[in-house]
């Protein structure tokens, strides 16, 4: 009977201890979860951000796009014509065909102040790069965060079931949860999902 109670003492021991590195692997799961929560939030604000940037210097982009073709086309209609064509008028009609010209040029590029056509279209163009990486960032982090839940209802599950297996398998999937965090965090263009 002494023997019976001590091995009954024992078990319930084991069953403790277990349990309590159950709980500090779920505790380590959820602060991840909720680290890898607040990387995802963050990724997608910024993703959100970059989206409305990238958007509006396209747009910026087309208005330059427009405001060049009204200066180059009546600078090609005058000179299909001819400015000598038009008499006494050719020298004002060549001095305003020149500053067409010139207005067009600074549309086209304007390195001093960005604002030109291809500075604008590099500008947007780096933009949507960063966009993308927030995306795929924000992909990682949601995948991540999937892992990280589901690993703590399976660990959760073996404190009841006392099944090590659901350990084995929540540690697993924590991990490749905790490596997805961290490619959102330190590399997120390395895997496309």
């Amino acid at each position: 009977m002494v023997e019976a109670h001590e091995m009954h003492e024992r078990v319930h021991e084991a069953g403790h201890s277990n349990n309590k590195g159950v709980a500090i692997l779920i505790a380590v799961l959820a602060a991840m979860l909720a680290i890898t929560e607040m990387g995802a939030k963050n990724a997608a604000t910024h993703y959100t951000s970059k989206q409305i940037e990238a958007a509006n210097l396209w747009s910026f982009y087309q208005a330059k796009t427009i405001r060049l073709t009204t200066v180059r086309v009546p600078a090609e209609a005058f000179q299909a014509l001819g400015p000598e064509s038009f008499g006494d008028r050719a020298a004002a009609i060549t001095q305003q065909m020149r500053r067409w010209r010139e207005t067009g040029d600074r549309y086209e590029s304007e390195p001093s102040t960005g604002e030109g056509r291809q500075e604008l279209s590099a500008r947007a163009r780096a933009t949507e790069d960063e966009r993308d990486k927030a995306l795929s960032r924000l992909h990682l982090f949601e995948i991540a965060s999937a892992g990280f839940q589901i690993a703590i209802v399976l660990a959760s599950a073996s404190v009841i079931t006392g099944a090590l297996l659901l350990v084995i398998g929540a540690g697993g999937l924590g991990l490749t949860a905790f490596v997805l965090s961290m490619l959102g965090w330190f590399a997120p263009n390395l895997v496309h999902l």
